[in-house]
């Protein structure tokens, strides 16, 4: 199988191994294709599962696309999940970790996690795996508590561990706070939002507002999630969620699961490879549907 990295693959034909054999779709050399990985909901925010190709429209540079891939199995990920163990979420660890257990066990056979944790440092499970058992565990006993939130730095590390990956590669992050990294080099939001855009990943974000006890002296803090994620969601094709203290956190992790295994396949053929970026439109022709997305892709077949 050919890398999907920065959007582009080379397809022959738009057939795939159904999803009843437990196989991700299965691309052969031919013709240049940019895949795009959406999510259609009506306008109560419910999710819509048995649109046709005929539904779909694709916009490149403003210019429409005739639809030339689609397929409309479930299909399989491999997500890197980062949760915020900061200062403070102190009174909300493990609710999170509850919320993160209900995504890990709606993980399919076909689908490939690691789990990890960011503050001051970063702590992610040594591979790729679809053991939910091994996954929980390395949730409930491995992740650590401190201080700072390197956020950036924890979806950049996400990004290089897809890396090497085929397929739709998902980066889940969950924080309550902008990021704080401390001194020294660190990733900035503009670095992984180039990666998101050149290399197609697909970034899901929760955002939590959080309160504790954890200023000087016992001073009660309130904090607000990095405005920044909403926009690395929305370009790369994920989604945003953003919750306020006592929100039920394992509703909205299942939330995601139920997104990501009921995403529609969708390509079309470019007509100018010019290397440059593209703006990306999808939309539904069915009144009242809206289509999620990635936002743009580097034109360049030697990607």
């Amino acid at each position: 199988m050919l890398r999907l990295g920065s959007g582009i693959a080379l397809i022959l034909a738009t057939a795939v191994t159904a999803a009843s054999q437990q196989q991700p779709p299965v691309f052969k050399t031919g013709t240049l294709t940019v895949p795009l990985y959406a999510t259609v909901t009506d306008a109560t925010g419910k999710l819509i599962p048995d649109l046709a190709k005929e539904d779909f429209e694709i916009f490149d540079n403003n210019k429409s696309q005739a639809v030339t891939l689609f397929v409309n199995d479930v299909q399989f990920i491999k997500v890197v999940v980062m949760l915020d163990e900061s200062g403070s979420m102190v009174n909300n660890i493990a609710r999170v970790k509850d919320g993160a257990e209900q995504f890990l066990l709606r993980l399919l056979p076909g689908d490939r996690a690691r789990i990890g944790s960011f503050e001051d440092k970063i702590i992610v499970s040594p591979e790729f795996t679809n053991n939910r058992d091994e996954l929980i565990r390395f949730l409930k006993e491995e992740l650590q508590y401190g201080n700072g939130t390197r956020l950036w730095d924890a979806v950049d590390l996400s990004m290089s561990a897809l890396s090497e990956l085929d397929g739709r590669r998902v980066v889940l992050v969950f924080t309550d706070g902008g990021d704080d990294p401390g001194p020294g080099k660190h990733v900035g939001f503009g670095t992984v939002l180039k990666r998101a855009q050149a290399e197609g990943y697909m970034v899901y974000a929760i955002g939590f507002h959080s309160k504790c006890r954890c200023g000087p002296e016992g001073r009660m803090i309130e904090t607000d999630p990095d405005p920044s994620l909403k926009k690395i969601a929305a370009e790369s094709g994920g989604g945003y969620f953003e919750l306020k203290e006592g929100a039920n956190l394992s509703s909205t992790f299942t939330r995601v699961a139920q997104e990501l295994h009921s995403q529609y396949v969708i390509g079309f053929t470019p007509e100018n490879m010019d290397g440059k970026p593209h703006a990306l439109l999808v939309k539904v022709k069915r009144p009242g549907m809206t289509a999620r997305a990635r936002k743009s892709y580097i034109a360049s077949p030697d990607k």
